[in-house]
């Protein structure tokens, strides 16, 4: 899902396509490849039905059904914080205890609730900001993940990024790596031996600031075509689930154009309209699906009922041992200040 960016970051200066505008590492060269020397990556799909899903939540986080970790349908209000705590009594980095939830099997197309909704959005809080730098901050889990040689042990990484960029491309970023995650003890066990002198399995390592050099970025388009063509929506819902995070991950997207962009994906044959949902953060949304039966994969995107903002996106694996590779975008504005 996100690893395409990564590696524009190791191929540097040979890379062909470094002038085009591309959102900015949320890692160092480094950093990823110490990551991937400890041992192999290994990919495998395996066929399974996608009605019965495993989330990848923190261990903290996946300890009571309900909370952050949990996507599921509204029976009441659910707070809306703006970031993750651990809750009470609970010590940070252990196991994880995958959870699952179940989503409804009748699930409708998605096209005329993402028209409705296109039709009555209000104004998010950066429609009335203004400032020389772009601000996002964003979480990300599951970015990369390993899984060993045989197949039996998994690690997923996760980081947090605050990115301040001009016009221009210049700016800052801040990138602080999260713990790891494990499907189970066993994974914690094996990864704890292999990571040794990598990352720190149950400790977070100091914030890294990198400056940002000029890059020629493309203005954001307004207009229904040329959009749907910087959403690659002719390839279908799995690309356009990609490039929707990819643009709100990198711009700040007008009402108007947040209302074209639902607009596109109405047309777009494949999703699903899942109703309220809540993302990993606790934040009240809706989403949409898309099972990519060739890949063996589900994407998902959450959407603020109101401002229509992408709160979320999760790229999920449809194997036995669930990877989810899931982003939040907890804010995104304009500001005269470089962090």
């Amino acid at each position: 899902m996100f690893g395409a960016e990564r590696t524009r970051t190791l191929l540097g200066p040979v890379d062909p396509a470094r002038n085009t505008a591309v959102a900015p590492p949320r890692i160092s060269a480094r950093d990823l490849i110490d990551r991937a020397g400890t041992t192999e990556y290994v990919v495998r799909h395996r066929h399974a039905r996608p009605t019965r899903r495993l989330v990848l939540a923190a261990g903290a986080l996946a300890v009571v059904a309900g909370t952050a970790g949990v996507i599921h349908r509204f029976d009441a209000a659910t707070p809306n914080t703006s970031d993750i705590a651990d809750p009470p009594g609970v010590e940070p980095g252990v196991v994880l205890v995958p959870v699952a939830y179940q989503l409804n099997s009748d699930a409708s197309a998605a096209r005329p609730h993402l028209r409705a909704l296109a039709g009555k959005l209000i104004d998010a809080a950066y429609d009335n900001q203004s400032g020389r730098y772009t601000y996002h901050h964003t979480k990300v889990w599951g970015d990369p993940v390993m899984t060993s040689a045989d197949g039996r042990y998994h690690v997923a990484f996760a980081d947090e990024t605050k990115v301040w960029q001009a016009a221009d491309g210049t700016g800052n970023q801040i990138t602080t790596q999260l713990e790891p995650q494990f499907p189970d003890q066993e994974s914690r066990d094996y990864w704890q031996r292999e990571l040794k002198g990598g990352p720190a399995v149950s400790t977070t390592p100091a914030p890294v600031s990198v400056p940002l050099p000029p890059l020629d970025r493309a203005p954001l388009p307004s207009d229904r075509a040329q959009l749907s063509e910087l959403l690659k929506a002719r390839y279908g819902a799995g690309a356009a689930s990609k490039e929707v995070s990819t643009v709100y991950g990198r711009y700040i997207v007008p009402r108007q154009t947040r209302a074209e962009i639902l607009r596109v994906l109405a047309d777009v044959p494949g999703f699903l309209w899942r109703g309220q949902v809540t993302d990993r953060a606790g934040r009240m949304g809706v989403a949409v699906t898309f099972d990519d039966r060739e890949h063996d994969a589900q994407s998902l995107l959450i959407f603020d009922p109101n401002t229509g903002e992408l709160l979320a996106h999760e790229r999920l694996t449809l194997s036995p041992v669930r990877i989810s590779a899931y982003q939040v975008i907890l804010d995104a504005g304009w500001t005269d200040r470089l962090g």
